[in-house]
């Protein structure tokens, strides 16, 4: 796209000590498009400028000469009616000429109509637009497939226009976001609240963006599998363009309708590989949410604070009004902003005796001055180092915790070894504590796949201990006693393969 030349004459009325006519009249003409009204006499003017809003008394010279100076700017243009009979000299004058707006005029009205609209509307970020861009793709590779050639024109106009929206709504609310960014609101607890729901609206359009983008991005793809070429030849013939004159309009018909698809590439699936637009509009929407917190965070502060610094300077200017003597006003101005020799001006060098104490600063060799001095405002203090802490004593308990934990569960281990093969049932009362290591056996069998007999096989996380889990063949139940209730199951045929097991249970046998 180059650059864009504006005729020099199409807004000039917009300026001047008759503006308001000049705009009036050509809002006059406008509203008569509107109502397929192309041509205006010089009453039918009159009339339109009543309903526009203009009430001040305008003669008919005044008015003929503000038309013919939007003529002179070439918006306005006049032909003589002849279709009309006149039955006086009087009549002839008035209803002969008949005015019309020009395309320069049409396109100049709609141009101050666009901006008046863009001063008075409000931007926004809005995710149903995401979502109708979204399904007028769907609906779009749909109408490919199977529609006809004025169903896909509908469509694409409606995709088109909805990109359109997101492309218009996203700038200005940009440009709202930033000025908003830069505003100091004169109501602080307006402005508070204010910022605080545009935080809220943003992380509310950023929730799911990313899926949405990408639901377009892959539906982009598919329509351009059907050819994004033969898409819009079949939306030109389902257009139906009237040709008026000896151009035929196909050709700039189809060219705008590339454009328009390299601006919805561009938002979503740029050819070039740079990152889509969208993905821009995430990281400004994150990074004003940053900005806007902490300017949140900011008022905040300010609001707890007893005095603003602005209060701090005023009072002390305050002060330096009633301070009377010359050497007071200069302690009052080294106490408040701190500006005293230099702290490290104090410093001597490593041997003083080689150089005078009257030796200009600018001959002497430098000093060193520790890096601390800036920072917290005093030298490296260098003293002994601390003493390495005695670990024996907490390594030497540490041990004997992990030996007394393991001697814990090699009994446990050894409790529930079986030696064979036992029922369930045959435990009885336990220990807490092992009855929750039997558990975990129990648990683990249970969710292991059982094998061609039925049987089950579980191991502990080392590989220490075993178990086998059968279903009981009778379908009696187990109860099983700890100090904490009573357990209830399947009387399963279990064998625990522990290292070490005792035998007391196998000699019992299976039931």
């Amino acid at each position: 796209m180059g650059p864009i030349r504006v005729p020099p004459e199409m807004f000039r009325f917009t300026s001047g000590d008759r503006a308001g006519l000049y705009v009036s009249v050509l809002h006059a003409f406008g509203e008569a498009n509107e109502r397929l009204e192309t041509a205006l006499s010089l009453l039918d003017i009159r009339a339109r400028l009543r309903s526009v809003g203009w009430l001040e008394a305008l003669e008919d010279d005044e008015l003929t000469t503000a038309l013919a100076q939007l003529r002179d700017w070439n918006l306005v243009d006049v032909v003589q009616n002849h279709s009309e009979n006149y039955r006086t000299a009087d009549e002839y004058e008035r209803r002969n000429l008949q005015y019309s707006l020009t395309r320069q005029g049409e396109a100049a009205f709609a141009g101050v109509v666009h901006a008046m609209g863009v001063l008075a509307a409000t931007g926004a970020l809005q995710t149903a637009v995401l979502d109708a861009i979204a399904d007028r793709l769907g609906s779009l590779i749909q109408e490919l497939e199977t529609g006809t050639d004025r169903r896909i024109f509908s469509t694409l106009v409606e995709l088109e226009a909805h990109l359109d929206a997101l492309r218009g709504n996203t700038k200005q609310f940009n440009g709202e976001l930033q000025r908003l960014l830069r505003a100091d609101g004169a109501n602080v607890t307006t402005f508070h609240e204010v910022k605080a729901s545009t935080v809220a609206y943003l992380q509310e359009f950023l929730t799911n963006l990313e899926h949405r983008a990408h639901t377009i991005a892959v539906r982009v793809q598919r329509v351009e599998e059907h050819g994004v070429g033969l898409m819009q030849r079949r939306a030109l013939a389902g257009a139906d363009l009237p040709r008026l004159s000896a151009t035929d309009p196909g050709p700039a018909w189809l060219e705008h309708r590339r454009a328009k698809w390299e601006g919805l590439r561009t938002w979503f699936l740029p050819v070039d590989g740079t990152p889509p637009r969208v993905e821009q509009l995430h990281v400004v929407a994150r990074k004003a949410i940053i900005a806007l917190l902490q300017v949140l965070d900011r008022i905040t502060e300010s609001r707890r604070r007893a005095s603003s610094a602005v209060t701090d300077f005023r009072e002390l200017a305050r002060w330096f009004t009633v301070v009377p003597a010359h050497d007071d006003l200069h302690r009052l101005w080294s106490t408040a902003f701190g500006l005293s020799s230099a702290r490290h001006a104090h410093l001597a060098h490593p041997d003083p005796e080689l150089i005078s104490p009257s030796s200009s600063w600018s001959q002497a060799p430098p000093v060193a001055v520790s890096p601390l001095l800036r920072a917290s405002g005093r030298t490296e203090r260098f003293s002994r180092t601390g003493k390495v802490r005695e670990v024996a004593a907490v390594r030497a308990a540490r041990a004997e915790q992990a030996r007394a934990e393991r001697a814990e569960l090699e009994a446990a281990w050894d409790m529930l070894g079986t030696g064979g093969r036992v029922r369930l049932s045959s435990f009885g009362s336990l220990d807490h504590g092992v009855f929750e290591r039997l558990l975990d056996l129990l648990g683990r069998a249970l969710s292991a796949t059982p094998g061609h007999s039925g049987t089950r096989r579980g191991t502990t996380s080392d590989g220490r201990v075993e178990i086998l889990l059968r279903p009981p063949r009778d379908g009696a139940t187990a109860t099983l006693t700890t100090a904490r209730g009573h357990f209830r199951g399947p009387d399963y045929d279990i064998e625990i393969r522990a290292p070490g097991p005792r035998s007391r249970r196998a000699s019992g046998g299976s039931r």
